[in-house]
């Protein structure tokens, strides 16, 4: 499989922050301030793991024209000067008082007039990566500039992948299916639970994955009853179920989905289990094409595993059948009976039935799904409809 190219053109920055300026225009708001990780790295290409620590806030303002303005503490100045930026503006960070906001609300004012309005990210699946009282800090610093919140425009772009997002997703769902394949030949009875992430974690960047950012699992006897702890050091035993589900990165995207194994044998409730979560994902993906919605993709998998029950009841017990991926593990849309947002060509998105069945046991499976004009691509390499067995002693 042909590696593809680190990183992005300038023009596929100039056309996500065009894409954004156009809807800002559409709204009358003279520009849009960004805080968080995700939000800045897609502009400007800002990439960095200097984001794990919390001290230093970051700011970027994207203008009604032009290339974005930095607004950062100066231990970044040299990685931002190599971003899709224009204006760089910065300051000693941490500072005792006054750690930046000063300096931003006078860009702020530089390109926004007090009768105008600044766009910033309100909605859900966003955060103000800054102090509360910074923020009334800044919003006393505004002079009366109204804030509007432009989470719905900047999701809509961020949903639809260009081709070398598409090409990046590819690759890292594409790596991360070989390494789960090779869990029959090494996993084994009696091996921890957490020498089995362990060693999943080894394989995967033995294989070429940037990081495991993002790597959950539980295992017992005929099934598991919990999708997000951390691993135990339980060995593992004839009759467990185990599961694994990874977020994997590569070059800033991400891949996310699980598989499920038996050690030895199974019975036949994890089994009917693991067949209707089988049935479920078919389900959604026949369906699955540009014009429908994330509603519609829930209703058809929960046909399957409710059927018996209103889907206007609440949803299954986790919420949700899977979400929107790309540069973070999960991004909008959620399939949900409320979410009615419109499946579109260039979307990447996950399915993620999931079923309760014996006693307390749980059990989840995920592909990886990129939708286009002329149909879909599976970005996972599918499950089997049986619950694979690792018969190694």
């Amino acid at each position: 499989m042909k590696v593809p190219a680190r990183g992005f053109t300038t023009a596929e920055f100039a056309n996500r922050c065009m894409a954004a300026q156009s809807a800002m225009a559409s709204r009358d708001i003279a520009a849009l301030l960004l805080t968080s990780e995700a939000d800045i790295r897609y502009f400007t290409g800002f990439m960095t793991q200097f984001w794990q620590s919390p001290t230093r806030p970051w700011f970027v303002l994207l203008p009604a024209n032009g290339r974005p303005i930095a607004v950062i503490p100066s231990i970044g100045l040299p990685l931002m000067r190599d971003c899709y930026i224009g204006d760089l503006r910065s300051w000693a960070s941490p500072a005792e008082t006054d750690d930046g906001i000063s300096l931003l609300a006078e860009v702020v004012h530089d390109h926004v007039s007090n009768s105008d309005r600044l766009g910033m990210m309100m909605g859900r699946e966003t955060f103000i990566r800054m102090p509360l009282a910074d923020i009334e800090a800044l919003q006393a610093k505004l002079n009366g500039i109204k804030l509007a919140d432009m989470t719905a425009d900047i999701q809509q772009i961020r949903m639809i992948k260009s081709p070398a997002e598409q090409e990046k997703l590819r690759h890292i769902c594409g790596t991360v299916s070989r390494v789960f394949a090779t869990i029959p030949s090494w996993v084994v009875a009696g091996m921890p639970l957490d020498e089995l992430f362990r060693q999943f974690k080894i394989n995967a960047l033995e294989a070429g994955v940037d990081d495991v950012s993002y790597l959950v699992g539980s295992a017992g006897p005929g099934g598991y009853r919990d999708i997000i702890a951390p691993p135990s050091s339980r060995p593992l035993t004839s009759g467990d179920v185990f599961m694994l589900d990874t977020g994997c990165v590569w070059d800033g995207y991400f891949s996310d989905f699980d598989r499920n194994f038996a050690i030895h044998h199974a019975n036949d409730a994890a089994k009917g289990a693991h067949h209707r979560l089988f049935d479920a994902t078919e389900a959604a993906l026949d369906i699955l094409k540009p014009g429908i919605t994330a509603n519609d993709l829930f209703l058809a998998m929960d046909h399957i595993l409710r059927p018996d029950q209103s889907a206007q009841m609440g949803g299954d017990e986790v919420g949700r059948y899977g979400h929107g991926l790309g540069i973070q593990l999960t991004e909008p849309p959620s399939h949900t009976d409320w979410d009615k947002t419109i499946i579109k060509a260039g979307m990447a998105i996950t399915i993620e039935p999931s079923i309760s069945y014996g006693d307390g046991q749980t059990m989840v499976a995920e592909e990886n799904v990129m939708i286009l004009d002329d149909g879909i691509v599976l970005l996972s390499e599918r499950a089997p409809r049986d619950l694979p067995i690792i018969f190694v002693p």
